[in-house]
């Protein structure tokens, strides 16, 4: 080991105080520079406000809603069963002939030859009025009533339906049908049948005026029936 030698001419360092004096102060500089240098806060206040209760106009009522009246339905009658007999039509003949009536206008009465002096002409007696035509209504032949039978619908009696028929037909001097007019029907099928047969096989005796064939008008009427 070798011990320490002190080399002539060398000193150790050592910290002189006015070096230590100096960099005190210089530190105090800076802290009181900084604390003289900081943002000073200030407090912030909001602005006071003044709150106002502002009335509302009232808000009116509802309308009330119209009273709806409650109509009464009367339900529908029910359709009857379909039957699978077919009765016999019943044919209805009422007389309701439409026929024209003519007036024959009279002719004047004769003027009795003038008088002479103070003598007066006889008043002439007035001609009785001519006798009105006698009218006679048509009639059903009874030698064809068995055929006055319309055939019964095949659809309307497969569906159970009964209906009733009103027609007008004109009536020929032969006592024929020459044309059938729909007054009321049930259905289109039930007037179908009746026109047809009324056209093919309806017979009448003629309507007459004084004794003489004429055209006239009638209504018939026939129901179409099921057998219960």
């Amino acid at each position: 080991m070798y011990a320490d030698r002190a080399h002539p001419g060398y000193a150790r360092p050592g910290i002189k105080p006015a070096n230590l004096l100096v960099a005190i102060g210089i530190n105090a500089a800076i802290f009181a520079a900084l604390a003289f240098s900081a943002p000073t806060l200030v407090p912030r206040t909001d602005k006071p406000f003044d709150v106002r209760n502002i009335p509302l106009d009232p808000v009116p009522p509802p309308k009330p809603e119209p009273v709806r009246e409650m109509k009464r339905v009367t339900p529908a009658d029910p359709r009857p069963e379909p039957d699978l007999f077919v009765t016999r039509p019943v044919v209805e003949t009422p007389s309701d002939s439409i026929l024209t009536v003519t007036s024959i206008p009279q002719p004047p009465p004769p003027i009795g030859e003038p008088g002479t002096g103070t003598d007066i002409a006889p008043r002439a007696e007035p001609s009785p009025p001519p006798p009105l035509p006698v009218m006679v209504g048509a009639e059903i032949d009874p030698r064809y009533a068995a055929a006055f039978q319309p055939i019964y619908p095949g659809e309307e009696r497969r569906a159970g339906r009964e209906g009733r028929v009103t027609v007008r037909v004109l009536i020929g001097t032969d006592g024929r049908v020459k044309q059938v007019e729909r007054v009321s029907a049930a259905t289109d099928a039930f007037f179908e049948a009746t026109r047809e047969r009324a056209l093919a096989r309806w017979r009448f005796r003629p309507a007459t005026r004084d004794g003489v064939a004429v055209e006239a008008w009638r209504t018939m009427s026939v129901r179409f029936e099921l057998n219960d």
